[in-house]
């Protein structure tokens, strides 16, 4: 047994999990979005690392297909812990579909194509952009929940040194 031997994984999938990760997450952390680079890496990483095992652990009486359904409900919960709402809106669906679009790039690599993840990674990037630069740039995509605010909401930061000067 050798120390560089991981298998059933590969070092060519933890790559590709790694490479996806980054790609997505850097999008989101550059936007300030709830997840980043780390979280997305780690998404895509967990459920390669879940669907590569059953390939190893599978026989007559297990089905390998489970563990994806598990995995897929499973990062459900995750991407619910990313939806909030502020001020009547729902706000962090995108960043919830993207750790859905993460766990099943971890799907695609763990059953054996981890190149085809990273172009998948690619596409989604595409997507976010490429959606977010026609919204800002066509008033008629701007309507509803997509309607461009003058004041964004941010967060109320209760930092001990400004509790004092409100205090005093």
């Amino acid at each position: 047994m050798s120390v560089i031997d991981i298998s059933p994984l590969t070092w060519e999938g933890l790559l590709c999990c790694f490479l996806s990760g980054i790609i997505v997450g850097l999008e989101r952390q550059l936007r300030g979005k709830p997840m980043g680079m780390r979280t997305s890496a780690l998404i895509c990483l967990g459920t390669y690392v879940f669907v590569a095992m059953t390939r190893h652990v599978s026989n007559q009486m297990t089905d390998p297909s489970r563990v994806i359904g598990q995995v897929i409900t499973g990062i459900g919960f995750l991407g619910a812990g990313v939806i909030l709402a502020r001020h009547g809106a729902i706000i962090g669906v995108t960043s919830a579909s993207a750790i859905w679009v993460l766990a099943s790039i971890g799907v695609v690599i763990g059953v054996g194509f981890p190149w085809l993840g990273v172009k998948l990674a690619v596409l989604t990037v595409a997507i976010l952009v490429g959606v977010s630069f026609f919204e800002h740039h066509f008033a008629f995509l701007q309507r509803g929940v997509h309607q461009k605010s003058e004041r964004k909401w941010q967060p109320t930061v209760n930092h001990p040194s400004r509790l004092r000067q409100d205090s005093e």
